[in-house]
């Protein structure tokens, strides 16, 4: 290689470096916005509702005064409206996406219903409140309880824990699987002792951050008649009497944190507005908490993990 040579190789990879000093400075522009736009947000959210944060807004039923108003019903409603989610999403999601990704056959049919998920996973959520309506509310009967606005969210989160459940599959090195089949495992055997353990911190990373976007969404749960103002607390899950499980729960109205939310920054009073803001920063703190969980959980796991 001559000189001209080296000198243009030599200003090929100058020209290389320049652009990716150019990326990387619009990246972190970019980050850095998105970033400043959040904490602007939640900021202010902190400094208007700031006020209202203290035990008696927890343990307050709503109210036409917004000074004894609380969010009582709104938290408790969430939080049991996120279990049914959980319980009917997750075992679902994660059965689904090792079929599909270590069972199903390679044909026409599975890539349709491969195609379908995964489009699914962008389908706006007010569609899915459209069919739980149909289906769960008319169809089936559940009426408007906590049981169709779970089910409704499960489906909602359903594809992207499928989604994520495959991605974290393919993650696992091809060696692990050659080994084991080596060692004369069956595929049940894989699949139980070794992919579904190493895949692990995938699989609950995306179930937390699906349930994330759960907590939060809105038009769904308005369109299968979320109650906006509710006095009173469900059936406790916990019975005092065998077999100590109470499913009574399960057909009681509700209302979410977001409900909550929409009812109060309705009203043109100052002070709801002001609890409409704690009640907000309290709903990103939530999800904040989620996914640093998520987080957490994949560090732990995936330390714990040897190939």
């Amino acid at each position: 290689m001559n000189h001209q040579d080296i000198a243009a190789v030599r200003g090929i990879i100058r020209s290389n470096r320049r652009w990716d000093l150019f990326f990387a400075a619009a990246g972190f522009v970019a980050l850095l916005l998105g970033v400043l736009a959040f904490v602007t947000l939640f900021g202010q959210m902190v400094l208007n509702g700031w006020e209202r944060l203290n035990p008696d807004f927890f343990m307050s039923f709503p109210s036409r005064r917004a000074a004894n108003a609380g969010i009582l019903s709104a938290w408790v409603g969430s939080l049991l409206v996120m279990l049914v989610t959980a319980v009917s999403a997750v075992p679902l999601g994660v059965a689904a996406g090792v079929y599909l990704e270590e069972y199903a056959p390679k044909n026409l049919v599975t890539d349709i219903i491969e195609i379908n998920v995964t489009n699914l996973a962008g389908v706006p959520s007010i569609v899915y409140g459209l069919l739980a309506l149909g289906v769960f509310v008319y169809a089936f009967g559940f009426g408007q309880s906590i049981l169709t606005a779970g089910l409704t969210l499960g489906l909602l989160i359903l594809p992207v824990i499928i989604v994520a459940t495959r991605e974290s599959l393919r993650a696992i090195p091809v060696h692990v699987r050659e080994g084991a089949y080596g060692c004369g495992a069956t595929q049940w055997q894989v699949v139980r002792d070794h992919l579904v353990p190493y895949s692990t911190p995938g699989i609950m990373t995306g179930v937390i951050i699906g349930l994330s976007r759960a907590i939060g969404e809105t038009a769904p749960i308005i369109t299968i008649g979320a109650l906006t103002f509710i006095a009173f607390l469900p059936a406790s899950p916990i019975s005092d009497t065998a077999p100590f499980i109470n499913f009574q729960w399960l057909t009681s109205g509700f209302t979410v944190m977001p409900i909550q939310m929409f009812n109060w920054t309705s009203r043109p009073e100052e002070a709801f507005q002001q609890n409409a803001a704690a009640a907000g920063f309290i709903l990103v703190f939530m999800t904040l908490m989620m996914n640093g969980l998520a987080i957490w959980l994949r560090y732990r796991l995936r330390k714990s993990i040897s190939w």
